[in-house]
């Protein structure tokens, strides 16, 4: 896939980000690197290779999934300065 001048001013506009008409010619140009390098990456066979969590293997930290303290809506909703009906009460902010 090839990035031209026109589709990297279309991008920069989505993202929101100003670039100059004289640079657009070079972000095209990193938007080839950057695909051409996603290409290359494609190309590699993964096959059999678990997914990493870090490049030195180590074994997530896991623990039971369980309710340990519920049952405090009225101990939570005493901090709210409005709660009302068991929830809490803000001001509406969109007419």
């Amino acid at each position: 896939m090839s990035i031209d001048v026109a589709t990297a001013a279309k991008v920069a506009k989505l993202a929101r980000i100003k670039v100059d008409e004289d640079a657009l010619p070079a972000l095209a140009q990193e938007f080839n690197a950057i695909l051409g390098f996603i290409e290359q990456l494609e190309e590699v066979d993964v096959s059999g290779v678990e997914p990493m969590v870090s490049v030195t293997p180590m074994d997530l930290p896991r623990r039971v999934d369980v309710v340990t303290d519920g049952d405090q809506q009225a101990k939570i909703l005493s901090n709210a300065p409005d709660a009302r009906e068991g929830f809490f009460s803000v001001p509406k902010v969109v007419e």
